[in-house]
């Protein structure tokens, strides 16, 4: 069957197609402006995604297995903008309506599953990570092509996937790529860095 026109596509939140989609993500954003209080990004597929976004949902549990990431609002804050610039560059190329970021969304906010996995890199990166060195892991972070970004993102939830596994394996081992090496202008991870953090392997993704 043919797709529609991008215009007369159904859109969501940032790039998420509800009656395309099988997969998505939802960012949580609390109520007010508490530096301490907690964003979570939780994954969903299949019926749950019904009305993904447009109903009212309670925060996850910390242990809830659909739950990626759980990271407070100064550091949400140091890299959601940038990030939002990123994806709505993405989906202008691709034809889709862009969303404006907004600090304190009325409700939970649905995002495409290409972008969705490229957030919880970043967020994984610096989730324990002085917010100082957030400007250096967005800068590595940007560097990084979508592909290599979702590959990431498939090594590290296939083992340290859930929101509470910090600090071990692929979640460590991103903070200190991203987050802890220095970034040379022009570069971005230097090529060493880049072959132990990548490998060989990625995977080929729309959007």
């Amino acid at each position: 069957m043919a797709r529609a026109p991008a215009s007369s596509r159904k859109v969501a939140g940032l790039g998420f197609l509800p009656d395309e989609a099988r997969h998505g993500f939802l960012i949580d954003i609390p109520k007010g402006s508490a530096a301490d209080a907690m964003i979570c990004i939780t994954e969903h597929r299949g019926d749950d995604l019904d009305q993904l976004g447009a109903r009212t949902v309670a925060p996850p549990s910390p242990n809830d297995p659909a739950l990626r990431v759980i990271i407070d609002r100064t550091r949400w804050l140091a890299l959601a903008p940038a990030f939002w610039d990123e994806a709505n560059r993405r989906l202008r190329a691709n034809g889709l309506p862009i969303a404006k970021f907004q600090k304190n969304p009325a409700k939970p906010v649905p995002i495409h599953p290409s972008l969705g996995k490229e957030l919880c890199v970043l967020c994984w990166a610096v989730e324990s990570a002085p917010p100082d060195d957030i400007p250096n892991a967005l800068k590595n972070w940007e560097a990084l092509a979508p592909e290599e970004r979702w590959w990431l993102y498939t090594m590290t939830v296939a083992t340290t996937g859930q929101a509470m596994q910090k600090g071990i394996g692929w979640r460590k081992a991103l903070r200190a790529a991203l987050a802890d090496n220095p970034f040379v202008k022009g570069e971005g991870l230097s090529p060493k860095t880049r072959r132990e953090l990548l490998g060989h392997g990625q995977l080929s993704l729309a959007l």
